[in-house]
């Protein structure tokens, strides 16, 4: 693959005409199994994205895929505020347990807005803000992110369709628009906890994911039940704190 693409050069997809090609690929055994780990270079920006890909993808259909976008105080510094390091983990953990699995690792730092200002967002939610109103009061859209990168690095890895491991349908409808074939959703619920109950509450109800951290009523698109460990077919997930008159998160 990267002999093959050291001359690509292509049209691009989206509207930022994003072009990549394969940079270098190696192995990389990790605690949750072993996988190959795939660097691509962009056109777009100085920003590398990886795929880590297990089993054998070329060709394949409904690819057990998960795109992940990088979220430094989650991934990393095992913050409580998202549940950005449980997804990242049990989506490795799901490909493994598949045939043959895809997950993205996409350079798209608080949705999309970058490090320095998913810190200020932080700051305007710890005085009551949820996620969606902090990017707006910073001039932002909900949500920045752009898949037209992911799409190209699916189609590069020479994958037909994907099962697309997300609550998000943001992300199969760009998949989708840029020619990558969704077969088929697999839900990926993280059971809540105090400090992001909130957080997932705010996903599911002005961003529109398929999650139902605390019980209320399920998206009227939602086809399939969302299932958390420990609850049986038919049940809803424990209530959880909910926001206050000021906005601000129930602990106690």
């Amino acid at each position: 693959m990267v002999e093959r693409d050291q001359d690509h050069d292509c049209t691009g997809y989206g509207p930022d005409q994003v072009c990549v090609r394969v940079a270098g690929v190696a192995e990389l055994p990790t605690r949750l199994g072993r996988f190959r780990i795939v660097a691509f270079w962009n056109n777009r920006d100085a920003k590398e994205h990886i795929a880590m890909v297990h089993g054998d993808v070329v060709g394949a259909s409904e690819v057990h895929t998960r795109l992940h976008s990088e979220c430094l105080t989650g991934d990393v510094m095992a913050s409580l505020r998202c549940d950005c390091r449980d997804q990242l983990l049990e989506g490795l953990r799901k490909i493994q347990e598949a045939e043959r699995g895809i997950l993205l690792y996409l350079r798209q730092e608080g949705r999309g807005i970058g490090l320095i200002n998913k810190v200020r967002a932080y700051a305007l939610q710890d005085h009551g803000m949820d996620t969606v109103d902090a990017n707006l009061a910073l001039g932002f859209r909900d949500d920045e992110r752009d898949y037209a990168v992911a799409a190209h690095m699916l189609l590069s890895l020479g994958v037909q369709s994907v099962k697309l491991i997300t609550n998000n349908p943001e992300k199969m409808k760009q998949l989708e628009l840029y020619g990558v074939k969704v077969a088929g959703r697999i839900p990926h619920v993280i059971p809540p906890h105090e400090h992001n109950s909130f957080y997932l509450q705010t996903k599911a109800k002005r961003s529109g994911h398929y999650i139902d951290p605390s019980g209320f009523t399920h998206l009227s698109e939602q086809s399939d039940p969302v299932m958390v460990e420990g609850m049986t077919e038919g049940t809803t997930a424990p209530a959880t704190p909910e926001a206050g008159p000021d906005g601000k998160r129930k602990t106690g």
